[in-house]
């Protein structure tokens, strides 16, 4: 890794349902194959503190949670996820990839709860760290699609469809503002297509970053 000063933030958005958290994975193990250090996170969560977090947003016991308690609790678990692991790691010149990050607040809570995002941007940029993802793959599916995956369980998962429009409207709206970073992947391609979309964007991230593949 000569020439490698930081290790690179690659994060990974979309709504439930949209194929994120598969394809974070398969670039960890595309990574792994080439022998390049890495290290996978998921937000809320991976740490001792952020999984207790976790458990308590995505409890569906908790549907009375204030939007304002709710905003507090993911910051919370990523201020720890930030400074015990992604910090580190970076730090070492780890590749981080994380599925979800802080464009998930924005969109979230923002943008679908009606959170002031000014407000939130400071917030979150005390509780991150600074960080701010180098790289975004946003996963672009719409609703009817995204109700034929899976079966959706959780506090986040089960609000109204409105809801997750407005958040995948909100991603969309953030994509738009930061082209530079966000790369928006089509949700109706196959699995092993989409990952061929990511693997030849991070060859491009990683080359100029000073990473030999």
């Amino acid at each position: 890794m000569h020439g490698v000063k930081r290790g690179i933030l690659i994060s990974f958005e979309g709504v439930e349902g949209s194929g994120k958290t598969t394809q974070a994975k398969a670039l960890v193990d595309w990574l792994a194959l080439h022998k390049i250090p890495n290290v996978f996170v998921r937000d809320p969560g991976s740490t001792e503190i952020g999984e207790k977090i976790r458990d308590i947003l995505l409890d569906r016991k908790n549907r009375g949670m204030h939007a304002k308690c709710e905003l507090l609790l993911f910051l919370a678990a990523r201020s720890q996820l930030a400074y015990e692991i992604m910090l580190p790691a970076l730090m070492d010149k780890k590749i981080v990839v994380t599925d979800r990050f802080s464009d998930s607040t924005y969109a979230y809570q923002c943008y679908a709860r009606g959170l002031p995002l000014r407000l939130v941007t400071i917030f979150n940029r005390f509780a991150a760290a600074g960080l701010k993802p180098d790289i975004t793959f946003l996963v672009d599916v719409d609703a009817a699609k995204r109700r034929e995956r899976g079966k959706f369980t959780d506090r986040m998962e089960t609000e109204a469809e409105d809801y997750h429009q407005k958040v995948q409207h909100g991603f969309l709206l953030m994509a738009r503002r930061a082209k530079k970073r966000y790369i928006v992947l089509d949700g109706k391609k196959s699995i092993d297509e989409l990952h061929r979309d990511v693997v030849h964007h991070i060859k491009e991230i990683l080359t100029r970053k000073g990473y030999k593949i």
